[in-house]
């Protein structure tokens, strides 16, 4: 079927009329991302007469130019460029993380096309599964090297971004763009990714109010990282439950959106590279993000001490509003359009998907690893996480938005941020490692 379609796209540079039941594969963050992507223009490349060398310029057109974060690229040989002739690392770490950019976007862009062939249920599966490919990748090198803390610092951040930058930037937006519009979304998936949520900030409080209630013991610690495995073991059975609620008990909750963007004929027209050279290229991206993630978290210390910032505020804010560019730019593209529901499943669908999936799967891992990661995050990072779940729930319970709603979480980022900034934390400080104080006491006990 790939072969087959893939002449057909060189010739027509396009297949149209997909079926409804292929489509029903994508996601919010599916639709986010397509809206910066552009159609590439193919006609030197249709008069090729040697098939081969026609179709492989057709996707290598399509995968590198068929974004408006093209002009990003240059940066993937550059930081290898640096690694290789041990450049600054700071500069390493700047230009791999600028890197990472448009290779999130072109995952989400290869994962939607291998969509078209599979179905909508394996094509769910696979969303569900690379959604948030960048930060899990990073997160499995870090843990690889030890590095406990910019794990949680940087899955914290991704849920922290998510909820209150992307969703009150959004807000914000869309109100001021539709002010005599009154904006309203559907409230049904809203309510199940904050149930989601909640159960998922139960999991981070449960280990941290242990930890303070049974003391600064060896027993108690080895008890909580016990709660924390066991917690993560019931959050990712939850998340399995949440697969099985959207794509196919309730999947009507997730699709009102996108059949509505049918009616207006904006939706997407189909696949524009087969099922073996969209694989091939989802690979070959995956390894060199795999590359540019071991050169964040190598040179991430270096950076903040070049740059005078902390490793918790690189990790907590930088890397999340870098790595997720495209998508959380997408989000509010469609806040504009007075489209919420969209920019609901990327908002509220990521912080899901990284609270309920990537958080305990990488305990997990960690747990093979034979590396201790618990999900106590420290007071002042679990009591963030706290209030940013809590303002989400109680912002989006009346199922209508306009601008102040979107301000007064915008303004809760930029409040958090501050904190992050201001607070020099050693990574290693024993005191937050290993003793019962928070992270924000251990800081001042090693000033």
């Amino acid at each position: 079927m790939g072969s087959t379609y893939e002449a057909r796209s060189l010739e027509g540079g396009n297949l149209k009329g997909s079926s409804k039941e292929v489509k029903h594969g994508r996601t919010a963050h599916n639709m986010s991302s397509s809206s910066l992507r552009k159609k590439s223009e193919l006609v030197l490349v249709s008069k090729l007469r040697n098939g081969m060398l026609r179709q492989f310029l057709t996707n290598l057109q399509e995968v590198l130019l068929g974004t408006k974060l093209a002009i990003l690229f240059p940066a993937v040989p550059l930081a290898i460029i640096a690694q290789i002739y041990h450049f600054g690392r700071p500069w390493v770490f700047a230009l791999s993380l600028l890197a990472l950019t448009p290779l999130a976007e072109r995952i989400s862009f290869l994962t939607e096309q291998i969509t078209y062939f599979t179905g909508s249920t394996i094509g769910g599966l696979l969303n569900a599964t690379c959604g948030n490919a960048t930060e899990l990748i990073i997160a499995l090198f870090a843990l690889s090297q030890g590095k406990i803390e910019v794990v949680k610092y940087s899955l914290l951040g991704s849920i922290l971004s998510n909820l209150l930058l992307v969703l009150g930037t959004s807000l914000f937006c869309g109100g001021i763009a539709n002010l005599k519009k009154e904006q309203k979304y559907d409230r049904k998936q809203a309510d199940v990714n904050s149930a989601l949520l909640l159960l998922a900030l139960l999991c981070h409080m449960l280990p941290l109010m242990f930890r303070y209630a049974a003391g600064n013991t060896l027993p108690a610690k080895t008890q909580t990282l016990a709660l924390s495995r066991a917690s993560s073991i019931v959050m990712l059975l939850a998340y399995i439950a949440y697969l099985v609620f959207q794509l196919k008990t309730h999947r009507e909750f997730f699709e009102a959106q996108e059949e509505e963007e049918d009616a207006e004929g904006e939706a997407d027209e189909g696949a524009v590279i087969g099922f073996p050279s969209a694989t091939a290229w989802l690979i070959g991206m995956t390894a060199i993000v795999a590359l540019l993630s071991e050169y964040v978290v190598g040179t991430i210390e270096d950076a903040a001490e070049s740059w005078g910032i902390s490793v918790s505020f690189i990790s907590i804010i930088l890397l999340p509003i870098v790595g997720n560019a495209a998508e959380h730019a997408g989000a509010i593209i469609f806040a504009f359009k007075n489209k919420l529901d969209i920019t609901l499943g990327v908002a509220l669908g990521s912080a899901t998907q990284i609270a309920m999936f990537v958080v305990p799967m990488s305990v997990l891992v960690a747990w093979i690893m034979g590396t201790k990661m618990d999900l106590d995050f420290n007071l002042l990072e679990t009591g963030s996480l706290l209030i940013a779940v809590l303002m989400t729930a109680f912002t989006l319970q009346d199922g209508t938005s306009h601008y102040l709603k979107g301000l007064v979480l915008l303004l809760c980022y930029i409040v958090i941020s501050a904190c992050f900034f201001v607070m020099k934390t050693p990574l290693h400080h024993p005191n937050i490692l290993n003793t019962g104080i928070g992270s924000s006491q251990g800081a001042a006990m090693a000033a």
